[in-house]
């Protein structure tokens, strides 16, 4: 579907399991998408993103990759995990305060030797890619060439690990022998949905694309969607027209906030692993399907014949605050 080159990082394609519980239970087919199974330290939808902006910056002759996220980042734990891999440097500049607790994604980055910045939430907010370029420069000075990766590796280029990954599902229900007629993930930076969202139209594919935020608003990410579809047309050459009413995104799930849990989340997510020995977690997957689950029980997916849901990781996002709402 697009010329562009990636480098192989992640074990592709990914299986696709029937939550056969859980669709007895709801009185709807639901499939889950194993994303969360790419690999052990990369695991998760980043790698697939990363397939193709670590391909580019090798190309460019990068020795360095520069990266930015929370402080419990899936993205920088698979920059870090990857640029060990190739034997480069990793710099990550994290939003939040440097933890005496070693622990989830911030331990594997300290374990994969990444150099870290900590910088306020407002920094974060208003500065961070000013930040990675100063980075960016001082590492210049030291001889070395750095490639700087958006959050999330949610840009044109690292979408289209999700268009790559729409072809692998097109693909799988011609062996399975099944039509999802929607497919749901959640949004956290919006590169994952829009890279489905631009493989589902170019294909002709009339399934739907679902996308629950777990932080921001779904206007916010409507607008960032349609900002993605545009860049990503850059690498592939065909651009698509849709419109903000185009894209499905559910509101309401943000709950208390990005990566803050609430007791019914969590109570959800143990009920899912106890249920299918699927583990979700708090910050994006959790989220997503407890949303998911909480519309289908509206009635509002009641159009939908088999639905998929795309696992994208994060199990070691499971922090002390967490795990502690956890029942005993």
């Amino acid at each position: 579907m697009h010329s562009r080159k990636a480098i192989s990082l992640a074990n592709l394609p990914t299986k696709i399991e029937k939550l056969e519980k859980l669709s007895k239970e709801l009185g709807q087919e639901i499939y889950i998408k194993r994303d969360d199974q790419t690999g052990s330290e990369v695991s998760g939808n980043k790698i697939r993103k990363l397939e193709y902006a670590v391909k580019e910056a090798l190309d460019k002759g990068c020795d360095y990759l520069i990266t930015c996220g929370g402080i419990q980042s899936n993205h920088a734990r698979a920059t870090a995990a990857v640029a060990a891999k190739l034997g480069i440097g990793a710099y990550l500049v994290l939003r939040g305060e440097e933890e005496n607790e070693l622990e989830g994604n911030y331990f594997l980055d300290k374990l994969l030797g990444a150099k870290i910045r900590f910088v306020t939430g407002e920094e974060y907010s208003n500065k961070r890619m000013d930040i990675m370029e100063e980075i960016k420069a001082n590492l210049a000075k030291e001889g070395h060439r750095a490639y700087i990766i958006p959050e999330g590796a949610s840009n044109g280029i690292g979408s289209l690990g999700y268009c790559n990954a729409m072809d692998e599902i097109l693909k799988q229900e011609k062996e399975l022998g099944i039509k999802f007629d929607a497919i749901a993930v959640a949004v956290g930076s919006g590169g994952t949905y829009a890279g489905l969202y631009y493989a589902n139209h170019v294909n002709n594919n009339d399934s739907v694309i679902y996308g629950i935020n777990v932080c921001n608003d779904a206007d916010h990410f409507k607008g960032r969607v349609l900002e993605l579809l545009k860049e990503i047309s850059t690498y592939t050459g065909k651009e698509i027209h849709v419109g903000k009413k185009d894209i499905d995104i559910i509101d309401g799930y943000v709950g208390k906030g990005y990566a803050l849990s609430r007791q019914e989340e969590i109570d959800f997510i143990q009920k899912l692993a106890r249920q299918e020995g699927v583990i979700l977690d708090p910050v994006y997957t959790g989220k997503a399907m407890y949303g998911l689950v909480g519309e289908i029980r509206k009635g509002s997916f009641n159009k939908h014949k088999n639905i998929l849901f795309i696992h994208t990781g994060g199990i070691f996002g499971w922090n002390s605050f967490a795990r502690a709402l956890i029942e005993k």
